[in-house]
């Protein structure tokens, strides 16, 4: 919480805190996690035994407070509501750490961790010079930045940076990437004196990966890349598929012509927009080990990485997190002058490529597509990870009311749910921030506490 509130704020913080209700709030915001913008419910539920039509347990909203029950809004954007991003971004950690260690509760074998795998980095072309941190300190333009300058990323000659084509490749970062896979089980093959038909019968390539913006407001890609036997992370790939084999088929699937896209030409007031998009020339390949030398990454680093960008987006440019409805929403929020342009560019083009819908995702710099991906067989899913969470819960549920242990198909549960509303008061929100950071910090000592003790048994984490 805030060391000074503004009158308005402690007022109605004090006003919820007095209320006779209180505790039962407090309850509810916890089971949200100290959700930033609950999702406000009415409504009742039924449960009743099949077979007798006994009531087993009846709840209404009209009991709680405001005759509401609040839940959880599930927003992954950090800027939204950091507590539902910290779970979501702890979702995505053990969905990538389970495709590198497995894990037996979500039946991923351990010896997947035998499995040539890297960590990829595959960035954007250059669209102009900016100014930056360079490993000699000083950037072209003289100055050595400091870590929060805010003219990093930014272009050194905004009038020369090619703000149209840094929109288009965000928009279609995701079909270059689909490129670069089939291209790569296509490599993969070619150095196996395999066809693409006897590719499948020996192989499974599998990736989970993240999406991470620049400062300059360009997206590029991590990922974890393995590979399998054809039934997956279970099987043993054959002798033959190395990490050397992986790597250099990634470095010529890269380059290879195939893993470009086309825009067709338009032209516009005198001027002919048209690109060859493809992958920037930094490219950054680093093998995972189990038990590395210290010179590759580690399997918690991995999964940790991205995780950490799985709840982020373009904010990071100073743009809204949210669509935007007229360019003059872009002077009531203060947006710079680079993200103001890059946005300008997806209003400018949007005329002339309709169906890339540039506008509709100019909040997103004209980046269309999911921020975190996995290939089917990689390892679980996120809703499996929520439904696991949710039947958890479930349990503790009926255990704290008394319930008997029945079978799913011996009850029928009957319920009539309405939307209410969303969001807290002043008051109500600054508790709940102080309930999150309470949350956050126990979670993060037990975690600390159990990696302890398992350093003390000699345990691998």
């Amino acid at each position: 919480m805030p060391d000074l509130l503004d009158p308005t704020t402690l007022g109605d913080l004090l006003r919820v805190a007095s209320a006779p209700d209180f505790a039962r709030w407090q309850e509810q915001i916890r089971h949200t996690g100290g959700c930033a913008d609950p999702i406000h419910l009415r409504g009742w539920t039924v449960t009743r035994d099949r077979a007798t039509g006994e009531i087993l347990h009846r709840y209404s909203t009209d009991t709680e407070p405001g005759g509401r029950l609040r839940i959880a809004c599930g927003n992954r954007r950090a800027s939204r509501c950091p507590a539902c991003a910290w779970l979501y971004a702890g979702d995505t950690f053990h969905l990538i750490r389970a495709g590198l260690v497995g894990d037996e509760h979500k039946h991923i074998a351990t010896t997947v961790r035998e499995h040539p795998r890297v960590f990829l980095t595959l960035t954007a072309p250059s669209f102009g010079p900016v100014h930056n941190r360079p490993a000699g300190g000083r950037c072209r333009c003289g100055i050595r930045h400091r870590d929060d300058d805010p003219t990093l990323g930014t272009p050194l000659n905004p009038a020369e940076y090619d703000y149209a084509a840094a929109v288009m490749f965000n928009n279609h970062a995701g079909e270059l990437w689909a490129r670069f896979t089939r291209r790569l089980r296509r490599e993969i093959a070619l150095r196996a004196g395999l066809t693409q038909r006897e590719f499948r019968w020996f192989l499974r390539l599998s990736f989970g990966k993240v999406a991470e913006f620049q400062k300059r407001g360009a997206v590029h890609f991590h990922a974890v890349i393995r590979l399998d036997g054809p039934g997956g992370a279970d099987e043993a790939p054959p002798a033959w598929a190395t990490l050397d084999l992986l790597t250099d088929a990634i470095r010529a699937a890269v380059a290879h012509p195939y893993t470009t896209v086309k825009v067709p030409p338009h032209h516009d007031a005198g001027y002919v927009y048209g690109w060859s998009l493809r992958w920037g020339t930094q490219l950054d390949i680093r093998p995972i080990r189990a038990f590395g030398d210290g010179q590759e990454i580690s399997e918690e680093a991995v999964a940790s990485y991205v995780a950490k960008y799985a709840t982020k987006a373009a904010e990071v440019t100073g743009t809204l997190d949210r669509r935007l409805g007229e360019l003059a929403e872009l002077d009531q929020h203060h947006v710079p002058e680079h993200a103001r342009r890059l946005i300008r560019a997806c209003w400018d083009l949007d005329e002339l490529y309709p169906e890339r819908r540039l506008w509709a995702w100019a909040h997103m710099l004209g980046f269309r597509g999911h921020f975190s991906t996995k290939s089917r067989q990689y390892s679980t899913t996120l809703g499996a990870l929520r439904q696991a969470r949710a039947d958890y819960r479930a349990v503790q549920q009926r255990q704290a009311l008394g319930l008997p242990e029945t079978e799913p198909d011996t009850v029928l549960v009957l319920a009539d749910w309405q939307y209410a509303g969303h969001g807290h008061t002043p008051g109500e929100s600054a508790l709940a921030a102080t309930i999150a950071e309470d949350i956050r910090i126990n979670r993060e000592a037990a975690r600390e506490a159990r990696q302890d003790q398992q350093a003390e048994k000699g345990e691998q984490p």
